[in-house]
């Protein structure tokens, strides 16, 4: 007659415990993982393979293999599947490292008129090239298992991801410099808010930038409404009809949040120079007024540098941001405002209706102005 069975005691630690219960609750674990989980918690419950097995509607061979993997490895580990021998690998490291070099290649450089690979692709390149390149494993590649090999690298060859070069050798310099007129922002809010009071007219800090290439774009058919229960949404023909471009040239001052603007059909240094009289017309006289913008060829051109100079001395000042560091620019978070509002699925009637709608928006950007303010290694600055 064979043994009865001993109960096997299973300790388990608070810290196991507690990932064990949140294993079992889970909906997004394996369900094997999760069914060992209650295993293992009802076994601690009450220590019987039987009572377990009929409770959980599994073998009690299954629930005494997990208990004693508990107790050999751990609660954790007994939760994963068993390592099994499988299949041999038939592709080879070498054969793996050549298409992983493959993919860190364009696939223009290859021949293709592709920028880059799409998976389909490069394993076809592979199947057709790789037993030439002696990697003979790699004449029946599925374009599954080149993706498995691939993200085991986290290569992934068919996306782009931005960055931005530094391409000014004074960058950090003119990081600074900007970053220090931030800083006068934050020390003259602080002073006004201890006072009381608003901010004192010696200084204007202004940020601003040209926003090119807004489209005049007109619909060819109505736009219908959204309708109860039958679409959610307005409804617009897919063709439409240009009627050009315009430039948004605009400033936001740092300390009250007023914006400065102008629409125009192109922002040579005429229109920045027109755009300067409207804020040089919108401080008193005393006012010293600080620009922060970027090294455009309007903003140094001959002209302007020779408006500047007949304007009273301190009345201007400005302050660049580094060559391809527009970023730094704090009215850009004002454009992408604009961009994500106003200007999104806009259609109008002409270009002057466009440039209507535009300085309307900016008439209510100034009913209800917002001070914005910058945070990113503001800490730093001097």
């Amino acid at each position: 007659m064979a043994a009865w069975r001993q109960a096997i005691e299973l300790a388990i630690g608070e810290k196991d415990l507690a990932a064990l219960g949140a294993i079992a609750r889970s909906r997004t674990e394996p369900a094997s993982r999760v069914e060992r989980a209650r295993m293992l918690l009802a076994y601690r419950e009450d220590p019987s393979f039987f009572a377990v097995a009929q409770d959980m509607g599994v073998h009690h061979q299954t629930v005494q293999r997990c208990v004693e993997r508990a107790l050999a490895y751990g609660p954790m580990v007994a939760l994963g599947d068993r390592p099994r021998p499988g299949k041999e690998p038939t592709i080879t490291a070498e054969a793996k490292a050549w298409v992983v070099n493959l993919a860190c290649r364009k696939a223009k450089e290859l021949g293709y008129p592709h920028e880059l690979w799409t998976t389909r692709l490069l394993a076809r390149y592979a199947r057709e090239q790789g037993p030439a390149e002696g990697h003979g494993c790699l004449a029946k590649l599925a374009q599954g298992t080149l993706c498995n090999i691939l993200n085991a690298q986290e290569i992934k060859p068919h996306k782009v991801r931005y960055y931005l070069e530094r391409r000014d050798p004074q960058f950090k310099q003119k990081m600074a410099e900007v970053l220090c007129v931030y800083r006068q922002v934050k020390l003259i809010k602080e002073a006004a808010a201890a006072a009381k009071q608003k901010p004192s007219d010696a200084v204007a800090i202004v940020s601003y930038d040209e926003k090119p290439g807004i489209q005049a774009l007109a619909t060819t058919a109505p736009d219908l409404p959204p309708e109860p229960g039958k679409h959610a949404t307005f409804a617009r023909d897919h063709e439409y009809k240009r009627y050009g471009t315009v430039s948004l040239l605009a400033g936001i001052d740092l300390l009250t949040g007023q914006v400065h603007a102008l629409v125009k059909d192109r922002h040579r240094s005429c229109e920045f120079i027109e755009l300067l009289r409207l804020i040089d017309a919108a401080y008193p006289t005393h006012t010293a007024i600080k620009l922060i913008l970027d090294n455009h060829s309007a903003h140094i051109s001959k002209e302007t540098r020779a408006w500047l100079a007949d304007q009273p001395t301190g009345r201007f000042e400005f302050v660049f941001t580094p060559k391809h560091g527009s970023w730094l620019n704090l009215i850009e978070g004002f454009f992408s405002k604009l961009a994500r509002s106003v200007l999104r699925h806009i259609r109008v009637e002409s270009k002057q209706e466009l440039k209507d709608r535009i300085m309307a928006a900016m008439d209510e950007f100034n009913r209800h102005p917002v001070v914005h303010t910058w945070s990113y290694k503001l800490d730093q600055a001097a």
